[in-house]
């Protein structure tokens, strides 16, 4: 099993979730989380003074899937989150050891 983080722009959410509900691919955690990366912010005027707004408004996405559908996964992420521009996000794949569903005790794959 692996875990999928990826860091989207908002607006790219709805797009990305049909998706992969489409795919079969369900069951995610949605985060609203600030951060940057190569776009260090931008600066914005407020009452005629100038700010600098460092981290910007973003999405995580964390789904768990078995290896078979972790292709799948990640390219309909890429595909349905890219815009073109800076600051699109990225995607963080890690292992997953073991899973269990709290309400029934089902344990790594069944309980996905």
């Amino acid at each position: 099993m692996k875990k999928i983080e990826a860091i989207i722009k908002p607006f790219k959410l709805d797009e990305v979730k049909e998706a992969l509900v489409e795919a079969e691919i369900e069951g995610m955690t949605v985060s609203e989380v600030k951060g940057y990366g190569r776009q260090q912010g931008h600066s914005e005027l407020y009452r005629g003074m100038e700010y600098v707004v460092d981290f910007l408004p973003k999405i995580k996405i964390e789904i768990v899937v078995t290896d078979p559908f972790l292709e799948k996964a990640l390219e309909i992420i890429i595909t349905k989150a890219k815009t073109g521009k800076i600051g699109d996000g990225k995607i963080f794949v890690s292992n997953i050891e073991q899973t269990i569903r709290i309400r029934t005790g089902e344990k790594n794959e069944e309980a996905l």
